[in-house]
């Protein structure tokens, strides 16, 4: 076994927190959210594999709280809820150097804003690099970047992690720390377990307006879950549950109010004046499906790219 023996093609989810309340307002907001996640590889020869995709997310919540109607100077309600849209291409190489060591590059361009009224200045782009050793069987370590133009400015984080599989087959720990992490245990057809994910990324807004400007979402959320899982069709089928916590950062800047630097959670050259109250964090929950594709354990032509990646 090298790495992980699976591929998840598809995974569709649909969240919503409970009551997110605006500091210093009696108000508060739900946020629905929904994310697609398509993967598509395409064996080259025994080393290489490219890799193609689409990544699709929409959160809806109200970025004010409702104190009653106000409209800003061109007329439009400010108060009324707020559908945000990011759809990412996944373009790259994964490459199987030999048994211990393998990298994965991927280009991720993507559009993300309110889509009312798209433009140039809609499109970001971005990318992650992953370089992987196999330690032994059941473990290898990952370590990589990740960087993204943004509404903000550049964003970068680096990434460390490992994936685990114990000898049985039950155990599993899959983290790309500060981005991802999960663990789990399978007995029978149920797996439960415990997921992190680290969600940054920003969305133009063209019907908002701060100070004569156009706005911007600087969304900064983590989301602590635990699950159970259901394994249909010999683990090709999962349906998953979660219940958790989110920080559900959600500020609105002009777009001409940026940062320096991004780097993981760190802000450099942070100066800009938020135009909405902070909303809380709250409790939420999640229902996802993933189809799971199965890889040979033997003889595979390349190394794919896996969940790990």
């Amino acid at each position: 076994m090298h790495s992980q023996d699976y591929v998840d093609l598809l995974e569709i989810g649909y969240g919503q927190t409970f009551n997110n309340d605006f500091e210093g307002s009696n108000h508060s907001t739900q946020i629905k959210t929904l994310d697609v996640d398509l993967t598509f590889p395409v064996v080259l020869n025994e080393k290489h594999a490219l890799v193609t995709g689409v990544l699709f997310g929409r959160n809806n919540l109200q970025i004010y709280p409702n104190d009653g109607i106000e409209l800003n100077h061109v007329g439009v309600d400010k108060n009324k809820f707020a559908t945000l849209y990011s759809t990412t291409l996944k373009i790259g190489l994964a490459t199987t150097w030999n048994d211990t060591w393998s990298t994965t590059f991927v280009l991720l361009p993507k559009l993300a804003s309110d889509y009312i009224n798209i433009d140039g200045d809609d499109f970001y782009f971005g990318g992650v690099a992953l370089l992987k050793k196999k330690k032994n069987e059941n473990l290898t370590y990952k370590y990589g970047l990740y960087l993204s133009t943004e509404a903000f400015g550049v964003f970068t984080t680096p990434i460390f992690g490992w994936y685990y599989l114990s000898p049985n087959g039950q155990f599993e720990m899959n983290t790309s720390l500060p981005i991802s992490a999960n663990i789990n245990y399978t007995s029978g057809n149920f797996t439960y377990g415990f997921d992190y994910a680290g969600i940054g990324r920003s969305f133009r807004l063209h019907n908002r307006n701060v100070d004569g400007s156009l706005a911007y979402v600087d969304l900064s959320n983590l989301e602590f879950a635990s699950y159970i899982q259901f394994n249909a069709l010999e683990k090709s089928v999962l349906l998953r549950a979660n219940f958790g916590y989110a920080t559900s950062k959600y500020e609105v800047y002009a777009t001409d109010d940026k940062i320096d630097l991004g780097l993981s959670a760190f802000s450099f050259g942070d100066d800009r004046e938020q135009s909405n109250p902070d909303i809380s964090g709250g409790l939420f929950v999640k229902i996802e499906a993933v189809y799971r594709f199965q890889l040979a354990k033997d003889n595979t032509p390349a190394q794919l790219p896996t969940n790990d990646d």
